[in-house]
């Protein structure tokens, strides 16, 4: 593992359980995309995530409860 993906995760690890969801979201997608593949986020994703931060911002997120009802979900 490469030491710039290590400082990531170390980092991710700190973060709201909520937060460390997301990133875990996001890392399956691009794995799942292979290794040609760089993930390049569109305009309209971009601007999903920017609300998405600044509702977490703004202390505005799913519950704890809420959040493991989700991941229990098949992501097929």
């Amino acid at each position: 593992m490469i030491k710039v993906l290590e400082d990531a995760i170390e980092k991710v690890k700190r973060l709201p359980r909520e937060r460390q969801a997301y990133a875990a979201h996001v890392l399956e997608e691009i794995a799942a995309e292979g290794d040609d593949v760089v993930h390049r986020l569109s305009d309209d994703e971009r601007r999903l995530v920017r609300e998405g931060l600044a509702e977490l911002d703004r202390g505005e997120y799913a519950s704890e409860k809420d959040v493991d009802a989700v991941l229990r979900k098949p992501w097929a």
